[in-house]
């Protein structure tokens, strides 16, 4: 209700504060999004006005604590709202963090620099507005930090705003801090985080802050048409940073054959089989990499933003002719089958 305070959603607003104060060390953007969003199931980009500001807590609510089911960890409301450590529920499910994966730069620092965890999680699962990047490998992690920083990845909907904060971030790191970010997300194994489900309906959703889709209360339903929309099984959860909390992708009927087609025999030769450089099952191979069990919105971006040449760098190079003559109905089919393997 508008005059209760929550402390997850109070949270989400930190997010989105954090990501406008880091985007002070980005690149400039242009100042209006463009009026038409490509792909707008995989950008999430919010349409309209943005909603009005909350009201400002109050001392009851900044000290009530929230919790989640299975961590013995709690948080106060300020807590929530305090983006300089990062919400650590289940410390034993990680190594220890390096200062730049569990803290942000103080905003009097020159530069400013988030916290690595906090948008990509203690675990490196990450969520759809972003990377999963546990388990990639280091190599290829310190490239993209490498091309983010020379400006060679960015986003082909101007609206996306924290693809600019990456690059914001990437370009303050220290060499030492991005190895040590790099061996940490690196050393953990990626597991099932996202179930796919063909569905012809999906349940009625709102986009949350311009960064993923989640279901509206109630039992409503809409038709999902030609869109792949990636949802968390708990809202609640989710808005809390939960590292345990899990996706759902909905994807129209059929999209995993026709995926499977496409990225296992490259589609009758409309494109290169996915395998041939990502390795068997997709799991990486070297330092191509792993592709199996992320997000499909994230890897829908990707493969827009290499056609679109906002995505560059050395190793999109190899991608370019991989992608060009692939349409937004094959790049749904691709990362909904990709999704839907095991990690």
């Amino acid at each position: 209700m508008a005059n209760h305070f929550r402390p997850q959603v109070f949270a989400s607003f930190a997010v989105m504060a954090l990501f406008s104060a880091a985007a002070i060390a980005a690149p400039p953007q242009q100042a209006q999004p463009p009026a038409q969003h490509p792909v707008p199931w995989a950008y999430a980009v919010a349409v309209g006005p943005p909603p009005p500001p909350p009201a400002p807590p109050t001392d009851a609510q900044l000290s009530a604590t929230s919790t989640l089911p299975g961590s013995s960890v709690s948080y106060t409301g300020k807590q929530l709202a305090d983006s300089s450590t990062v919400l650590d529920w289940f410390p034993q499910d990680h190594p220890p963090m390096p200062t730049i994966v569990a803290h942000r730069r103080s905003p009097t620092a020159n530069p400013w620099i988030g916290s690595c965890a906090w948008c990509h999680l203690t675990n490196g699962k990450g969520r759809p507005e972003n990377a999963g990047i546990a388990g990639l490998p280091e190599g290829y992690i310190l490239e993209q930090l490498a091309d983010f920083k020379a400006g060679a990845r960015k986003s082909a909907d101007q609206g996306k705003r924290n693809t600019a904060t990456m690059a914001g971030n990437a370009a303050g790191l220290t060499q030492e801090e991005a190895i040590a970010a790099a061996k940490y997300f690196a050393s953990i194994k990626m597991t099932p985080w996202i179930k796919v489900v063909e569905t012809d309906t999906v349940p009625k959703n709102h986009n949350v802050g311009g960064f993923f889709w989640a279901p509206v209360e109630g039992n409503e339903t809409e038709p999902l048409g030609n869109r792949l929309l990636e949802m968390p099984t708990s809202l609640e959860e989710t808005e809390l940073h939960s590292p345990r909390s899990s996706w759902i992708a909905y994807v129209p009927t059929g999209s995993l054959k026709r995926g499977e087609d496409l990225v296992l025999r490259g589609g009758s030769g409309k494109t290169v089989a996915c395998a041939a450089c990502h390795g068997e099952g997709l799991k990486g191979n070297g330092n191509f990499p792993p592709l199996a069990g992320r997000s499909p919105s994230y890897l829908a971006r990707q493969l827009y933003d290499m056609q679109q040449y906002t995505r560059n760098g050395p190793g999109t190079q190899l991608m370019r002719p991989v992608v060009q003559n692939l349409t937004q109905d094959d790049i749904l089919a691709i990362t909904a089958y990709l999704a839907s393997l095991e990690p």
